[in-house]
């Protein structure tokens, strides 16, 4: 790939303007959750290391060109110091004689980007006048890629720019996966429907060996194959989708894996009676919540014979005991191949992030991707506006 790297970059001396996501919860002004805020330290501190003045550039919210002071950046400055260890300098709407003013070795954290209309409007005025606060551009939101705005986009044309390392750790992960991956690959996908994930599985079966299918994704499948699922979550409407997808798959030589048996149940809660069966042999009154014992053994099998994983979405309820079972499982035999040396693991997306967490599995995967949005589209094969605007 041909983007550039802060290795790339002298940054002695100048001014770095750094795209950064601390778009972080925050209940009654105080961030319950520094996550992304703790996972650009390595960048901004390699700015200072090296001689740079940091300031930051993020949005926050929606405010939607509004200026809106519940959605300001000023109420996060307290945590961003605490996880940097430095000063953070915040400035408000007036980016340009206060950044002047500070000393090399600062960091600034400016106002919210989307108070400003030209910030999603990828405005090259708005552009122009961040572009005017900086030597150097660096993009460390790998999650806002996805985006054309001012501060992805267009800014990135305008000043020598590169990628941050958690970008770079991000777009090195997933070319790892997708872009030149050792084979065999496995994509793990599940979910609530086919319908939102129509673009990825249509790119995954081109891309990869094996594709399992879970959640209520499967459903939709079986029901494709004349199965009856009972009450269970599934797009009908989508079944000869599903069987175009199963075609198209049998075409490229991707081998396709729905569960063989399931775990089914009358009420959706937790720690609702239930029962294992066939996967053909659902109760008209039951829905299916889990993959069953079997089909793990199964998937355990196909992560035994792969070098390459991705995973977006659990395999069952995860958030609902005990149909979290098949998600555990193929998460601790993912962690495990990994920290054998055996799997590349990357996996991404909230409930895949959420349920790897909850398993204890994530810690051992190669990489957990929390971009969201950017994830899912570059593992749909699309070009991120974001990403395209470093190279050269």
């Amino acid at each position: 790939m041909a983007w550039k790297t802060l290795d790339d970059i002298d940054l002695d001396g100048k001014t770095v303007l750094i795209r950064v996501d601390i778009n972080v919860p925050v209940e009654d002004g105080q961030v319950t959750d520094d996550t992304r805020i703790r996972r650009i330290v390595p960048t901004v501190h390699e700015v200072l290391d090296r001689g740079g003045k940091a300031a930051l550039m993020a949005h926050f919210g929606r405010p939607k060109g509004q200026v809106i002071p519940e959605m300001s950046l000023e109420q996060i400055v307290p945590a961003v110091e605490k996880c940097l260890a430095r000063n953070v300098h915040f400035i408000d709407g007036n980016y340009g004689a206060r950044l002047r003013d500070l000393e090399h070795g600062s960091i600034a954290l400016l106002e919210n980007l989307r108070f400003n209309p030209g910030e999603e409007k990828n405005d090259g005025a708005f552009a122009e006048r961040l572009a005017s606060l900086g030597d150097i551009y660096v993009n460390d939101a790998f999650s806002a890629a996805h985006r054309a705005h001012a501060s992805t986009e267009a800014i990135a044309r305008l000043l020598p720019s590169c990628a941050g390392r958690l970008m770079q750790a991000e777009l090195s992960a997933l070319e790892s996966a997708l872009g030149a991956p050792k084979r065999p690959v496995v994509a793990v996908v599940g979910g609530a429907k086919v319908s939102t994930k129509l673009e990825l599985l249509a790119n995954l079966v081109e891309k990869t060996d094996h594709l399992v299918i879970g959640g209520g994704m499967a459903n939709t499948f079986l029901a494709a194959q004349g199965i009856d699922v009972g009450k269970s979550l599934a797009e009908h409407d989508m079944t000869d989708t599903a069987s175009e997808i199963i075609a198209k798959a049998a075409k490229v030589n991707c081998t396709i894996h729905l569960p063989v048996d399931v775990v089914v149940a009358r009420e959706f809660k937790a720690g609702a009676e239930n029962e294992t069966v066939a996967a053909d042999a659902c109760p008209a009154d039951a829905m299916i919540l889990d993959a069953g014992p079997k089909t793990v053994d199964n998937l355990e099998a196909v992560f035994d014979a792969c070098q390459t994983l991705i995973w977006n979405g659990p395999l069952g309820a995860f958030e609902i005991p005990p149909f979290d079972m098949a998600t555990n499982a193929a998460a601790a035999k993912a962690a495990e191949q990994t920290k054998a040396g055996n799997l590349i693991s990357v996996a991404g997306g909230g409930d895949t992030v959420a349920a790897l967490n909850v398993s204890g599995a994530s810690d051992d995967f190669t990489y957990i991707s929390t971009a969201g949005g950017a994830f899912l589209e570059w593992m749909e094969g699309k070009t991120l506006p974001g990403v395209a605007a470093l190279d050269g």
